[in-house]
């Protein structure tokens, strides 16, 4: 990996943001610059990653901090995937909250998400003793 580093700094300028999201097709964020900005600067955690002064990942989490978080975000340019970037992300956010019994998250089901979480040691609730439950509001 060139020069990358990472930071817990959450002012984070829009254009890097938009860059980012724009990149995994996260519409529902890039629709809404100003509230996608509000979400990450009212997150609990925000842990990035920049390779020469480039925004290249970026993890968020939410929740208390005390007894439960959710990992909201994570995402990593498409030419930077496949080099550990989510990984650390990932790994570091939660050595951060490693006193937190319940680490949760939602995800798109596909081979490559799975694979990635399993790997890192999460089980998704289709296999193991719990269920997941949504509802999204669609808002136009």
């Amino acid at each position: 990996m060139n020069s990358l580093n990472f930071s817990d700094n959450k002012d984070l300028k829009q254009e890097d943001l938009l860059k980012l999201y724009k990149d995994a097709k996260w519409l529902a964020y890039t629709n809404n610059p100003d509230l996608l900005q509000q979400a990450i600067s009212n997150s609990l955690y925000v842990l990035t990653a920049w390779e020469n002064g480039r925004l290249v990942g970026l993890i968020r989490l939410v929740g208390d901090g005390l007894t439960i978080v959710y990992i909201q975000d994570i995402l990593v340019l498409k030419s930077h995937k496949r080099r550990k970037i989510g990984t650390t992300l990932l790994q570091k956010a939660l050595e951060k909250y490693k006193n937190i019994r319940q680490k949760v998250l939602l995800t798109d089901d596909n081979e490559e998400t799975r694979g990635f979480y399993e790997a890192l040691g999460f089980t998704s609730c289709d296999k193991g003793q719990l269920v997941a439950f949504v509802k999204l509001e669609n808002k136009k």
